[in-house]
């Protein structure tokens, strides 16, 4: 749409009058008097306009308080301190807004809006198009995606430069109502804003031609300025150029939001009833989770659950069946099903459950590490984890994604071993701050805890013990089925073991880990179904490092796994019963 046909459009009581028009170039020169104070850099100024009409015509919010429930969202791929999320590193932008917005229209059935700038570098970011295609699937109406067009990257010019009939047919492409302007042109700005807020059932893309160092005389529009520092005389005098252009001292006051948000608690989350599990029962982890995700929905109404098109075999299709208003199906997209999850738990408006494969989180460990950085509350159930996948081979085996969540500031591991813990882990999971990763596995093994068993983040359980153990073993998931059964096996020539079930290997119980090492002769062996790198083992070696009596023997897979039968790769691996057994009587010898 041209720029006059959008001027035109609007109704004249939606029209910005002239002094106000006025007041939003000067507040954009002002923007961009700030930014070259700020950075001294030339890289700003091209999104100015765009900020101005945003913050101080289009957007509804309470000034004075951020936080409300009622304020729009913004989302910027710049660090500023107001705004919802500001991404440090470009793609992840627009899926965070997706989330958001899919709150606003689905969750909490409110008025406020969701806008998200992007730079045109970012555009090439695979991300972006999977939260393009999410957004037009679910019809976002209430989400604005700004491409700020000024065909400079980082280092060079944009392959399609200033080509934005491609934006456009792009944007069309994926379902979105698309609008052209030059994103200078704050009336043109003003008039395409308001039409978004009229389309229905569509998320909108305003494509905007802007040019980077807007108003800086011999920077404006030129390569190689982005991040270059600009000396001090210069920026003194592109800075009396721009106050020079500045007519007016008024400030505007942005539009209270409408204020119907619902009110909401997403604290104080316990287990309604024990679990529905007698010792003995074969259940495999990945089953019991859905089904206590399935439970804590019934606990609390803002729990959600996203999956990547694996919830027949997560089992998160138990959730969808009693919560279909409440499940979010992402399809093959890890990286936006991340970004979504973020969006949907800022501001505390929901408690976000993320499930898929463990294997396919590697594709979205920038997205999570980002979801540290701002101190997000979701969490993730990686399942089909180690070579006990069995069949399905080697690609599907997660077999690093211990050491990848152990790298992420602030998260809470848990590795539960059987449904009983598995309820636990996902209640407790629900009620622990940052970031989350329940690890569980896809073989059947037996339920070993009662339904009276507690459990406590940080917290270990000596599942075996007696005054004459000899060795720790320490085992988690299938591996610590695998150490009971050797523990059974050893008993029959008098060789006893001592076995702990971790339950979370970060934060890791070093108290219980020590003591009963100490009480079994400093001998400790570690199983898991894991590579060595980064896993249990090294996890333990880490909390004993400081005892000097202290021995660790590690048992992990090591190599290329392959496909197999369960127990036919766990043997071949060397984290069978019978490995389990040959390391206690090795260590015991030695």
């Amino acid at each position: 749409m041209a720029d006059a046909q959008a001027v035109a459009a609007v109704s004249e009581e939606a029209k910005p009058d002239a002094d106000t028009l006025q007041v939003l170039r000067d507040l954009a020169n002002r923007l961009r008097i700030h930014s070259i104070k700020a950075t001294c850099t030339s890289s700003s100024g091209s999104a100015a306009e765009i900020m101005s009409v945003l913050l101080f015509h289009v957007m509804r919010y309470k000034e004075e308080d951020p936080e409300n429930p009622n304020n729009d969202r913004f989302i910027l791929s710049k660090q500023l301190a107001f705004f919802d999320m500001a991404i440090g590193w470009y793609g992840q932008g627009l899926g965070t807004a997706c989330g958001m917005a899919y709150t606003g229209k689905y969750f909490d059935k409110a008025s406020y809006r969701v806008f998200c700038l992007l730079r045109d570098r970012e555009s090439w970011e695979g991300s972006v198009w999977e939260a393009l295609a999410f957004a037009s699937h679910y019809s976002l109406d209430n989400l604005i995606a700004i491409f700020d067009v000024n065909r400079l990257g980082r280092s060079g010019v944009l392959p399609i430069e200033n080509c934005i009939d491609i934006y456009q047919k792009r944007c069309e492409a994926f379902g979105w109502n698309t609008y052209v302007v030059d994103g200078r042109d704050v009336e043109t700005l003003c008039a395409v804003f308001w039409q978004a807020a009229q389309v229905k059932d569509k998320p909108t893309a305003v494509i905007a031609k802007t040019f980077k160092g807007r108003g800086m005389p011999s920077i404006e529009d030129a390569e190689s300025w982005h991040g270059r520092p600009m000396p001090t005389e210069r920026a003194d005098a592109i800075i009396k150029l721009i106050e020079s252009q500045i007519e007016t001292n008024r400030h505007l006051e942005p539009k209270p939001p409408v204020e119907d948000s619902p009110q909401i608690n997403i604290s104080d989350i316990e287990i309604t009833a024990p679990p529905a599990y007698q010792v003995g029962d074969k259940v495999a982890t990945r089953k019991a989770c859905g089904l206590a995700l399935a439970k804590l929905g019934h606990a609390n109404e803002r729990v959600i659950v996203l999956d990547g098109d694996t919830k027949n075999s997560t089992f998160s299709e138990m959730f969808k069946k009693e919560h279909a208003e409440r499940f979010i199906e992402c399809f093959i997209a890890e990286q936006n099903m991340v970004n979504v999850a973020l969006g949907c738990a800022i501001r505390g408006r929901t408690i976000a459950f993320v499930s898929t494969f463990a294997a396919f989180l590697t594709r979205a460990f920038n997205q999570i590490c980002m979801g540290a950085i701002f101190e997000s509350n979701i969490n993730i159930v990686g399942s089909h984890c180690g070579i006990s996948v069995g069949e399905d081979g080697a690609s599907q085996m997660a077999l690093e994604d211990l050491a990848m969540f152990r790298a992420v500031p602030n998260c809470t591991i848990f590795y539960p071993s059987d449904a009983v813990s598995t309820e636990h882990a996902v209640f407790l999971a629900a009620s622990t701050k940052g970031i989350c990763y329940i690890r569980t596995n896809r073989p059947e093994t037996d339920v070993i805890y009662t339904a009276q068993e507690s459990f406590e983040v940080g917290q270990a359980k000596v599942v075996r013990h007696s005054v004459n153990d000899k060795v720790t073993v320490i085992g988690a998931g299938v591996t610590l089925h695998e150490v009971l059964a050797a523990a059974a096996d050893l008993s029959k020539e008098d060789i006893s073991i001592r076995v702990i079930d971790l339950f979370t290997i970060k934060p890791l119980d070093a108290a219980t880990i020590i003591t009963n090492a100490k009480c079994t002769g400093g001998r400790i062996i570690t199983v898991e179904d894991h590579h060595p790198e980064g896993g249990i083992g090294e996890a333990v070696c880490a909390a004993v490092s400081m005892e000097p009596d202290i021995l660790v023997h590690r048992l992990a897979v090591q190599g290329v796994p392959r496909s197999g039968k369960s127990s036919e790769l766990l043997d071949m691996f060397g984290i069978s019963a019978k490995h389990i057994i040959v390391a206690v009587k090795s260590i015991l010898t030695n």
